[in-house]
């Protein structure tokens, strides 16, 4: 695993802020992620994301990676694609989920073609 010593306790990389309009959102619930991993016992280095991450992590050399970024770049497979190129593991679902996930049309189209229940973009809107 990269990163890892003979620290007892993992050393996890709290990812967090990032390029999205969603940066403020994240910038919270990361820190609150990075308490709660404290509270818990492991070693926490909290990581504001930017286009400079890739050098963030070498140089904090991680066990792993909390993906505590919202929106585009943190939820659509390209920070995903980063780790994976890294060889870090990481909490999140994977490149090819991620990018699936926000791109709703491609979504629908993958669960229609498993055979799963959707619901159309067009349906009617219900009325209180």
């Amino acid at each position: 695993m990269a990163g890892t010593s003979s620290r007892m306790a993992p050393r996890v990389a709290v990812m967090m802020g990032g390029l999205s309009a969603e940066r403020e959102v994240s910038l919270v619930s990361g820190r609150e992620c990075a308490k709660a991993l404290r509270a818990a016992g492991y070693e926490v280095i909290e990581v504001d994301c930017g286009r400079d991450i890739f050098a963030q992590l070498t140089e904090i050399k991680p066990d792993i990676c909390f993906n505590a970024l919202h929106g585009r770049w943190g939820e659509d497979g390209c920070v995903q694609g980063v780790l994976e190129w890294m060889g870090l593991p990481y909490t999140h679902s994977g490149v090819l989920a991620s990018a699936l996930a926000m791109d709703k049309a491609r979504a629908k189209e993958a669960f229609a073609a498993a055979g799963l229940p959707w619901w159309p973009a067009s349906s009617p809107r219900v009325r209180w």
